[in-house]
């Protein structure tokens, strides 16, 4: 299945989508400068690119934690980038009242994977007109995710993607099952491996997550074969200084290189 999102073809054989950015909006400047770098790092290894970041992390381990600007500064944030950039922007929402503002600058919206069984954020989302990218929930089977793809279809939009992020079996970790990325493709929505994610270790830092940064290539590199229709990372120019998720961002020196080994493989999937 071939759908639209933000102007690009996605599924298929359609050139492979990189959604990518921090985890969080930290700042205006560096948002900027991400989605910049991106953007070329992007265009130059053949990948469509989207600038991923949350206004709001609803869901941190701690109460302490950095949970970004807000949505109404958040999307006055992302707007910024698209505009001044010419990137299309995805952000995720957490309430069924956040979908009208939010697609009022998104170009994607994103359900993230604690939510992705939550009906009316799935319906209010999908009656936005916006393309939806779903996340697997930690808890989920991959042939689940149907009836999450059919609450968004039902509802009258057809530009879903599901988004694998690993498989939660406690203890602080995410195992990612590999056929799970084809399991849900044949449900009929292209996939998107998220590297950067199903490298966390959920709680395993004494009131923050933890992570394992060293595995995003070996895992972006098997999912690549396995045929996605896309990446998901969140990158970082200071991993180490990121207010959420440093432990699994890649350092934005590190994207380039993986970027043009990837598109290999894809060409050597789709030749084989």
């Amino acid at each position: 299945m071939v759908i639209d999102v933000a102007g690009y073809q996605v599924g298929n054989g359609c050139a492979p989508l990189l959604i990518a950015g921090p985890c969080v909006l930290e700042n205006e400047e560096s948002a900027l400068n991400i989605a910049r770098f991106m953007k070329k790092t992007a265009e130059d290894a053949g990948f469509n690119y989207i600038f991923k970041a949350s206004f709001d992390k609803a869901n941190r381990t701690s109460i302490k934690s950095y949970r970004g600007p807000g949505l109404e500064r958040g999307l006055e944030v992302l707007s910024i980038v698209k505009h001044e950039t010419n990137v299309p922007v995805i952000s995720d929402i957490h309430l069924p009242d956040q979908a009208g503002l939010a697609a009022s600058v998104l170009d994607c919206i994103q359900i993230p994977a604690f939510l992705c069984r939550q009906t009316d954020l799935l319906v209010a989302a999908a009656q936005t007109g916006l393309p939806i990218s779903i996340k697997k929930g930690q808890f989920m089977a991959p042939w689940d995710m149907k009836h999450a793809l059919n609450k968004v279809w039902e509802s009258g939009n057809k530009n879903v993607l599901l988004t694998e992020r690993g498989t939660s079996f406690g203890y602080n970790n995410l195992v990612v099952d590999m056929r799970s990325l084809a399991i849900m493709r044949s449900l009929g929505a292209p996939v998107i491996f998220d590297a950067t994610h199903s490298v966390q270790l959920p709680g395993g830092g004494d009131g923050c997550s933890a992570g394992q940064r060293e595995f995003v290539p070996l895992l972006a590199r098997a999912a690549m074969a396995v045929g996605v229709d896309g990446l998901f990372m969140e990158v970082h120019p200071e991993p180490e200084n990121a207010l959420c998720d440093g432990p699994n961002s890649l350092y934005l020196d590190q994207v380039p290189p993986l970027l043009k080994q990837l598109q290999k493989i894809r060409l050597a999937y789709a030749h084989s």
